[in-house]
């Protein structure tokens, strides 16, 4: 029988619950147990498909085509794994499966209730996930802080699962803030104290306190928070802050928390293998050169828009000891004309990042434009493809009006259309070209070199296709289609690069979703040893 690990937080929302989720996992897998991973989200959305970007962050796509939280990105990166849309639950996929049962009759003659119907219909999809994925140990985050309502559901849940499964096979683990205030430099425990006693009213004792803090606690700090949890000073650990979060899992490790969690649950011990784990933290951390990479894109005021991205760098990065120094570029406002374009002269590649709709998509036209005219490494993802497709169609092409048509549904020329799939649609959840879809790569192009191969598999999330009309058009003036989907019968554009061009690429999927730390993705790499190229003929002079 599997056992379960589920990890709660307190004090405030973002402190780092999914790093510290996948970060267990990765001290269990390290050890050779099979380990899987479950996000649960108590928001009413079904998914996060809909939800704006700021409000959630990046929508992280999984191998099925599902759109969940963010954290999913995290639990695949640390456990090099792939997961599915089954691994994020949310409030809203419960309600929806409770209600559907009760219309089709499923508890006739029944009240239905929170308790026990929805309560019963979470641990039946948490047990249900764990058993499918054949894992020994699954890992859950409960979302949200403790003391939210909307929470509360899950968290009674999962007391009911400590009482079901048995001490033995379960282990609550409260993740917590230890603020330090900056006059004195102490660190205050009474936060993390409040929130424990707000979880332990709604009746789940916490096995294990983690608390993130800025600086390391000392045996005193530990025990006074052990004092005042009712948790053994040996199971109080620290996760401060770090350089990447890479390292979290060896430090906690360095702390005891896999030998605790080991005999916590009764399993077998062995010694964990971290060979791989710190030599690309080395190679991380350790550097022998940088570049400069230009982020454009709309939501950049929220980083965690772009999270996927930024760690696919740091993945190449690693991978060619080169340290990518994000510069971001705000494209509202170069569309409106605030922003000192000059900031483009001193980076050494660009990446067009994904969106929708029309807000900043002229200025990523502009910054588009400046790239190709200058012959800098170029990126540009999903929609920022496809408005490449724009500019090139635009400035080289002569069609000067054209546009794709979600930004236009009247231009003349839509270089950039609706897939034929997504015209007869009526609801917007879950009905976007979503998931891994197989890619054909042309032999002979800039990406067969990079991939080394005809046949990939990437991740997909949009509406909307370079026209097939125009294809010919864009290969006569010096575009190349160097990859297409291999499913359907017809050219459905998944990669173009410019000839003659160091490296000018588009990609129609999002490759940052299957980059990994000990796998980066081979599109990240070109690009970061493109860029250092440009670096060393252009800067260095």
């Amino acid at each position: 029988m599997p056992k379960y690990i589920f990890v709660t937080g307190g004090v405030l929302s973002s402190i780092g619950k999914g790093v510290i989720t996948a970060s267990i996992a990765k001290i269990l897998s390290a050890r050779q147990y099979r380990v899987t991973t479950i996000k649960i989200d108590p928001y009413f959305n079904v998914d996060a498909g809909t939800m704006n970007p700021y409000q959630h962050g990046e929508v992280f796509v999984t191998a099925d085509g599902g759109e969940t939280d963010l954290d999913l990105g995290h639990y695949e990166r640390f456990l090099d794994v792939e997961l599915s849309k089954d691994h994020n639950i949310t409030s809203g996929k419960v309600y929806l499966k409770v209600i559907t049962d009760e219309r089709l009759g499923k508890y006739l003659g029944e009240t239905v209730q929170l308790i026990p119907h929805v309560t019963d219909e979470i641990k039946r999809e948490i047990r249900s996930v764990v058993e499918r994925s054949n894992a020994e140990i699954g890992v859950v985050e409960i979302g949200g802080t403790v003391g939210d309502y909307e929470g509360l559901p899950f968290l009674e849940a999962i007391r009911q699962m400590r009482l079901e499964e048995g001490f033995d096979d379960t282990v609550f683990v409260h993740v917590a803030l230890v603020p330090v205030i900056e006059t004195t430099g102490e660190p205050k425990t009474k936060p993390l104290q409040h929130s424990v006693v707000e979880l332990r009213r709604i009746g789940i004792q916490p096995d294990v306190i983690i608390a993130r803090c800025r600086t390391w606690l000392d045996e005193s700090t530990k025990t006074k928070i052990a004092l005042f949890t009712n948790v053994p000073v040996k199971a109080v650990f620290t996760a401060p802050y770090v350089d990447t979060i890479y390292r979290i899992p060896l430090i906690l490790e360095e702390e005891g928390l896999g030998d605790y969690l080991v005999r916590r649950l009764k399993l077998e011990f062995r010694r964990p293998d971290y060979t791989s784990w710190n030599e690309f933290i080395s190679f991380l951390t350790n550097p022998a050169d940088e570049v400069l990479i230009g982020l454009c894109g709309k939501y950049v005021k929220l980083r965690d828009s772009y999270l996927s991205i930024i760690e696919a760098l740091n993945h190449a990065g690693a991978k060619l000891r080169l340290k990518p120094n994000l510069v971001w570029i705000d494209t509202e406002k170069v569309e409106r004309g605030e922003l000192d374009e000059t900031i483009l002269d001193q980076v050494d590649c660009v990446i067009v990042l994904p969106g929708f709709g029309t807000r900043g998509a002229e200025g990523k036209v502009r910054v588009i434009k400046w790239a190709r005219e200058r012959k800098m490494p170029f990126l540009g993802i999903c929609f920022g493809m496809q408005l490449a497709v724009v500019e090139f169609a635009r400035n080289v092409l002569g069609l000067r009006d054209a546009n794709t048509t979600e930004i236009n549904p009247n231009t003349p020329h839509p270089v950039v259309d609706l897939a034929p799939e997504q015209r007869s649609l009526d609801r917007f959840g879950g009905t976007m070209i979503l998931g891994n879809k197989p890619v054909r790569i042309v032999e002979g192009t800039l990406a067969h070199k990079l991939y080394g191969t005809t046949m990939v598999y990437e991740r997909h999330r949009h509406r909307y296709i370079v026209n097939e009309r125009y294809i010919e058009m864009f290969e006569r003036a010096g575009m190349i289609f160097s990859g297409y989907r291999a499913d359907v019968p017809h050219r459905i554009v998944e990669i173009f690069e410019l000839r003659d061009y160091p490296f000018f690429v588009g990609t129609q999927f999002h490759p940052e979703f299957r980059s990994r730390p000990l796998r980066p993705h081979p599109i990240f790499v070109g690009l970061l040893k493109a860029a250092y190229e440009y670096r060393k003929l252009y800067r260095r002079r």
